[in-house]
């Protein structure tokens, strides 16, 4: 019997007293929830400040006996420190040892590479489910096809092969962790060409390279006409920021579930940028204009410069900010079979901050709570999809996501 049912690690940072706030309002009664950090001082004050009296649990990110005291309490641990690559490896670590079931808010690959080659086969020998990227990073993308596949599947439509997430509209403020977690992610490429590589691959969270169907180069840099995705869609789509990690991811759940999706299916993340005459120029200049940030924070001299204006770790967009923001995801597919189907995800809230902790906190509830509902696993490093799938499905609708999947000729 584990002290509490979920620790909320990092509750004193900006996205992690949020995660801890959906759960002292949604939580049902009786659930035992605990905060813990590294200062018993701030952890107090979140506590009072949420009206609960919920245990306060002190252990510091690189003080491993600590990590894996706290990690043998929990039935379910979910973290929101990051970066994780300098932050995480201890916990999740621990969490596999302890049989500790597991999810953050990771987009880092060279992170989430190195936890599976550290910890899939840990866990799945003590039963631990390590959850990675529950957050906008990477449940819409891997839930939305996970809800496609079930419609085509139903349908009897075959399997999914060419699939377009489009991001049709987004507001919400900018991440100071996000910007964090590309400066460390680039500094570690910059310094091993190895890693270069797996980063830059798209199946570099796969379980086997070799076992993957050749499909030639998918890039997640382009742009592409929006009538090529489906005949009614207009203008020109853009690359998508969040496509380099959450492809990745997808491509994963497809692997891990034997390639159910299909042996060929080909997936990308775009954006669009509206159906007007300047719909190419925005498109492109959305493409060049990332590229340009990522060239910024990789040189020392442009960084110094940048690292004044983007906002910094543990900062977040104000609370109307949070509140008035949204975004709604739309993924088309071709199947086998020639039908054409879409999934759509929609939800309020400031995708970085308000409705990641929704997604966060409801993928922690569904592990601690909805045990008979979720995937048959022995345990692993999954993803949202084979982690958590329907069990989590159906808590977000419950929390007013619109998850809808249908045929769409």
């Amino acid at each position: 019997m584990r002290d509490h049912d979920i620790v909320v690690y990092g509750a004193t940072g900006f996205a992690g007293a949020l995660v801890a706030g959906h759960l002292a309002t949604h939580a049902p009664a009786g659930t035992r929830i605990a905060l813990a950090g590294r200062s018993a001082d701030r952890l107090a004050a979140v506590a009072a400040k949420l009206g609960v009296d919920w245990p306060l649990l002190v252990a510091d990110a690189d003080d491993t006996p600590a990590l894996t005291a706290l990690a043998a309490s929990a039935r379910v641990m979910v973290t929101t420190v990051g970066p994780y690559a300098k932050y995480g490896r201890a916990l999740v670590h621990a969490c596999a040892g302890a049989g500790t079931d597991y999810v953050d808010l990771t987009g880092e690959v060279l992170f989430v590479r190195q936890s599976i080659d550290e910890n899939h086969d840990l866990a799945a020998t003590t039963g631990a489910r390590i959850v990675h990227s529950c957050g906008f990073d990477s449940v819409p993308s891997d839930l939305g096809i996970h809800v496609l596949h079930a419609a085509v599947a139903a349908a009897g439509a075959g399997e999914l092969t060419d699939t377009t997430l489009v991001v049709t509209s987004m507001s919400g403020g900018v991440s100071g962790g996000t910007i964090d977690t590309m400066r460390h992610q680039l500094d570690t490429v910059r310094a091993d060409r190895t890693l270069r590589r797996v980063a830059a691959s798209a199946y570099s969270l796969t379980p086997d390279r070799a076992a993957e169907p050749d499909l030639g180069r998918q890039s997640d840099m382009v742009t592409v006409p929006a009538s090529q995705v489906h005949p009614t869609l207009r203008g020109t789509l853009a690359p998508f920021f969040m496509a380099s990690y959450n492809t990745r991811v997808v491509r994963r759940s497809n692997a891990l579930r034997d390639y159910a999706y299909g042996r060929t299916f080909r997936y990308r993340e775009t954006m669009s940028t509206g159906t007007g005459p300047l719909s190419p120029v925005i498109a492109a200049a959305t493409k060049y204009g990332f590229g340009a940030l990522v060239a910024g924070l990789a040189l020392k001299p442009t960084r110094v410069v940048l690292d004044r204006l983007l906002p910094r770790p543990g900062a977040g967009p104000s609370e109307e900010v949070r509140r008035k923001g949204h975004f709604t995801v739309d993924i088309f597919t071709t199947t086998t079979t020639g039908a054409r189907f879409a999934a759509r995800f929609r939800a309020k809230g400031d995708p970085g901050y308000a409705a990641t902790a929704v997604m966060l906190g409801e993928s922690a509830l569904a592990l601690a709570l909805d045990h008979d509902a979720l995937p048959p696993s022995p345990g692993g490093v999954l993803t949202p999809a084979t982690g958590i799938g329907d069990a989590l499905v159906t808590r977000l609708r419950a929390a007013g996501v619109e998850i809808t999947a249908a045929a769409r000729p």
